[in-house]
Formats: structure tokens, sequence, C-alpha cells
């Protein structure tokens, strides 16, 4: 069975109902990032953070996985797959998928202010103020804020040195590391892009756009893919 490696950005969830990270002029729902996605702000401001995450939870709770979410599920059926997606919300687990690997952590989830690699899982969509971790610490959200490393960067190359098939979708390809991915991929390895800006990559080979929004584009995308599928 080939290897499908899927790289995802907001794209693919703003049909689902969700803002994308920066819809216009460095603004998260009418938020400046500096203020609610950086270490800086957390210390700063814990109470403003963990409210506006708080609000983005119950968002994202309410949403559900769109069409394209769930094509990509089904091709579960005729590669090894694995999703990379930078979003950290969890419509790719609700449609189904197995194996998702959260670039910059995923917000149903709490970790530890003093050690990011004590997590718990969230019940509900608040995460109050005054919760503490195990060792005695405020519980932030699982997300990776501008500043902050990212740990899951190796894991996420690992796979993509490995992909028989490179897919991207909704992703500008603008936020590093998440974007310098693709400099992982083998060069012969075929390269498919669903973005309706056509985004722009050089110095790529074997490389496939597809100009249209997610969920339009995955059709597109399932329907070529299912015809390479190894039994064919």
């Amino acid at each position: 069975m080939k290897k499908l490696v899927v790289l995802t950005g907001a794209g693919i969830s703003a049909e689902s109902g969700l803002k994308t990270f920066r819809d216009s002029d460095g603004l998260w729902e009418g938020y400046n990032v500096e203020d609610v996605a950086t270490p800086e702000a957390w210390r700063r401001d814990p109470e403003l953070v963990q409210d506006f995450y708080n609000m983005r939870r119950h968002d994202i709770l309410a949403a559900k996985p769109n069409e394209a979410h769930r094509l990509l599920k089904r091709l579960e059926d005729f590669f090894e797959t694995v999703i990379i997606t930078q979003n950290i919300d969890n419509l790719h687990e609700r449609a189904g998928s197995s194996n998702v690997l959260h670039l910059h952590g995923i917000i149903t989830k709490a970790q530890s202010s003093l050690d990011p690699t004590l997590l718990y899982e969230i019940e509900g969509s608040d995460l109050p103020m005054g919760l503490k971790c195990d060792r005695g610490s405020q519980l932030r959200p699982h997300v990776v804020w501008f500043g902050e490393e990212v740990p899951m960067i190796p894991v996420a190359a690992r796979e993509c040195m490995d992909a028989d098939i490179f897919l991207i979708i909704g992703t500008s390809l603008q936020v590093y590391p998440a974007a310098g991915l693709v400099g992982y991929v083998p060069a012969r390895t075929p390269k498919i892009i669903v973005d309706p800006s056509g985004v722009q990559v050089s110095g790529l080979a074997e490389l496939t756009y597809i100009r249209k929004k997610a969920t339009q584009g995955m059709r597109e995308v399932y329907e070529m893919l299912t015809n390479l599928r190894d039994d064919k």
C-alpha cells in the first residue's frame, strides 16, 4: 500500500465555519495575534489568553467536519494515510482519520505551563484559571505559540521523507517551519496542491495545482488518487 502524506492548513477548516488564523490585518477573531498567541501574552495577561482559547474551543466543538475531511478519511481504504495538520482543531479526528499529527498542538488538550510534555484532555469547552497540572502549575492551551519551538517538526519531516504521494490542502506555505516540510519530500514523489489562491512553490518537480477550495478540490483529488490504488 502506497503512503499518502497530507499537509493541511486553515483552508480546510474554513469551510466548516472556522476562521483562518489571519483573515485580515494580522487579526484573529478581532484580536491582535501578539495579545493572545505568544508566551509574552500569557505572562502579561493569562486570563485574556485563556478566555480567548475557551471561545475558540467552543467554536471548534460546534463546527462539523466537512466533505474534504471525510474524503481524506476515505482515502485510508486505499493508502497508508498520514495527516500533518497546522490546525489546532480536531475536525480530522472527528471525521474518522486515524493517523493525525498536530504540528501546532490541539485545542482540546491542556498542557502544563511549567512542563509542556504534561498533557491533559479538556472536559467540555472551558479550561478554567486555577486548574493546575500534577506539578502545581496553571494549565494552558496545548497550542504552539509564536516564539515557541515546534517539537513535532522532526516527526513530520520523517513522514514526508517516506511519502509516495504528497498532498497539500488549504495552506499558503508561508508559516515556518511547517512550510519547510515540502523540502523533505522526495523529488520524484507526486505533489498536489489544493488551494484557490494558487500557492506558488518554486523548485519542486512532479507538482500538480488544483486551484479550488478544499471540498471541491478534494473531490477531484479523490478521483485522481483512487485511480492510482495498488489493486488496479
